[in-house]
């Protein structure tokens, strides 16, 4: 049996048989497209960051000159003052009477509208869009301007500070919470709604049961984050114990400013760890 002839060998472009030999894709090819595009971001990044340093005014030189100015105020704050240990208590009460009544009221508001912000629960955007929008209002509005606003409305005391926690609280949980709530697995609310359960009773017995450990934890961290963010609210009148803090600093009373920090430090630590072993028992 003969073997049939080979097919003859294509010639290469250099008059060579065999076939063109294959070269690595030129890099100047990647770095016109996918480069370009880094180095625009790259030199936007460089400006926006060079607009903020100008803006800020930031000079090395007076920090280090205000450097022995610290180390001579914290000298003169020790030793720490606890004189009024009594009034400072009552002050730190109510700090955290504000986070936790301010926490409150920012679920009542965030509850109903969270649901009208998870796209999972409220199918039309008309009804959606509106919703998130309402709660990036309120999330977009520090706590500290709310209080400043309310004590105004209001008058001083921890009151004005409550009604501003809760405001800017109810838009950051309406929209961790809405985040949760669409994170849900799409298995069980389908054949949920395979059975022709209603939305209502969806909601109720799938989504919120799966979801609750979750919502109870975002609620606890924030309601952690409100004590920290309480201790200043007393610089606009709205009480607590950041009040104590702006009259000692007024008077330049630094041991009894020492003494009011520390106090903030282990209230926020027990705060802290409460939370964070709530939260723990949680997941």
């Amino acid at each position: 049996m003969t073997t049939p002839p080979e097919a003859p060998r294509p010639l290469r472009a250099d008059g060579r048989a065999g076939p063109e030999p294959r070269y690595p894709e030129p890099a100047f090819r990647w770095l016109s497209a996918s480069g370009l595009r880094f180095g625009l971001t790259l030199l936007g990044f460089a400006a926006f960051y060079a607009a903020c340093l100008a803006v800020t005014d930031v000079s090395p030189q007076r920090l280090i000159d205000g450097i022995p100015r610290l180390f001579k105020w914290a000298a003169r704050a020790w030793p720490p003052d606890f004189s009024e240990s009594g009034a400072l208590l009552s002050r730190a009460a109510e700090t955290v009477g504000m986070a936790t009544v301010g926490t409150t009221l920012g679920v009542l508001l965030a509850a109903p509208v969270c649901l009208l912000a998870a796209r999972t629960v409220t199918a039309n955007p008309l009804l959606s869009y509106p919703a998130r929008w309402f709660l990036n209002i309120f999330r977009g509005i520090d706590s500290f301007v709310f209080a400043l606003i309310f004590v105004a409305a209001v008058g001083l005391g921890p009151f004005a500070g409550a009604l501003g926690v809760g405001f800017h609280t109810a838009g950051s949980l309406g929209k961790l919470w809405a985040e949760a709530i669409e994170a849900v697995e799409r298995g069980p609310v389908e054949a949920a709604q395979a059975t022709g359960a209603g939305r209502l009773k969806i909601v109720g017995f799938v989504i919120l049961p799966d979801v609750m450990p979750s919502l109870v934890s975002i609620t606890l961290y924030l309601w952690e984050f409100n004590v920290r963010a309480s201790t200043v609210l007393g610089i606009v009148g709205a009480g607590g114990i950041g009040q104590e803090l702006k009259n000692s600093v007024d008077l330049l009373d630094f041991p009894r400013v020492f003494g009011i920090l520390l106090l903030i430090l282990a209230m926020v630590t027990v705060i802290d760890q409460a939370s964070a072993w709530l939260r723990s028992r949680l997941s």
